[in-house]
């Protein structure tokens, strides 16, 4: 019995091992090409260990894709995540709160309706979206960027089971001592659910720092381009430069990977305190 009980312990973990190496193998090589010699990157059998060649950094930070430099891409991308997250925890706070708290006609068939359109895959809205954004004169601001990600139908979903956890006495309590509904909101329901407004701003913050197709089709003027987009401009039609793609691509991904890493405990609280009850 214990020899079985340590064979299937052995196999888990051979299986998660085997996961890990999977998902963490491209970063490493992403790491590596970006600090190795040309004539390397493309040798059979491949080159596992980097070359250290530094220099592939101080190139990239020199390069300034499209005449811009690579700090204005960098404060674009925190300015467009941050504002992101606020705007859409905001949005979908108050969404959660009402369809979990409020009572007013449809309540269930509307909030139905709204997790419907995550059913919906995104590419289907890219045309209307940008259409929208034209008639609206939006197109290559910081607005295109951030407006259509103000709120998040997951957002909603996820507070408003967290604000569904916390007990009816306290709202009936809050009620009898004449608090007001969004006074309640404020003071009372949003730190209650604290953990869970973390996980949705970490989750929001990660999207919107590597958001690439949308911010490629609204924004031509690189003033206004994250860092995903620029990366793509190392992408040539006959070259392409694999050392300093590689080195902006490392740089654009380190600081959200140590981010998740920071937080990850609370990340996975938050998510699960969102999805006990119905």
């Amino acid at each position: 019995m214990k020899i079985n009980f340590k064979k299937s312990y052995f196999f888990s973990y051979l299986i998660l091992a085997f996961v890990t190496i999977v998902m963490v193998f491209p970063f490493y090589w992403m790491i590596v090409t970006s600090l190795s010699k040309p004539e390397n990157l493309f040798r059979y059998p491949p080159k596992l260990w980097p070359d250290f060649q530094w220099k592939n950094y101080i190139d990239m930070w020199k390069s300034n894709p499209q005449g811009v430099p690579w700090t204005r891409y960098i404060l674009n991308t925190i300015f467009v995540a941050t504002t992101t997250t606020l705007l859409s925890l905001f949005n979908s706070s108050l969404a959660g709160f009402a369809f979990a708290r409020l009572k007013f006609p449809l309540k269930n068939q509307i909030f139905m309706l709204i997790l419907g359109i995550m059913m919906i895959p995104g590419e289907l809205m890219l045309i209307p979206n940008y259409l929208t954004l034209y008639r609206l004169n939006w197109l290559n601001s910081y607005q295109a960027l951030i407006i259509p990600f103000g709120a998040s139908v997951f957002g909603t979903f996820l507070t408003r089971q967290a604000f569904k956890q916390i007990p009816n006495e306290l709202w009936e309590a809050a009620q009898i001592d004449g608090c007001s509904i969004g006074r309640f909101y404020f003071n009372i329901a949003l730190p209650i659910i604290k953990p869970t407004l973390f996980a949705l701003a970490l989750f929001v913050f990660l999207g919107a720092w590597n958001a690439f197709l949308w911010p490629l089709i609204v924004n031509t003027d690189p003033r206004f381009m994250p860092l995903e987009v620029a990366l793509y401009s190392f992408i040539g039609a006959e070259s392409t430069n694999w050392q300093l793609l590689a080195a902006a691509a490392t740089m654009a991904t380190t600081p959200v990977l140590i981010l998740f890493l920071i937080f990850q405990t609370q990340f996975i609280e938050g998510i699960s305190r969102g999805a006990i009850k119905g």
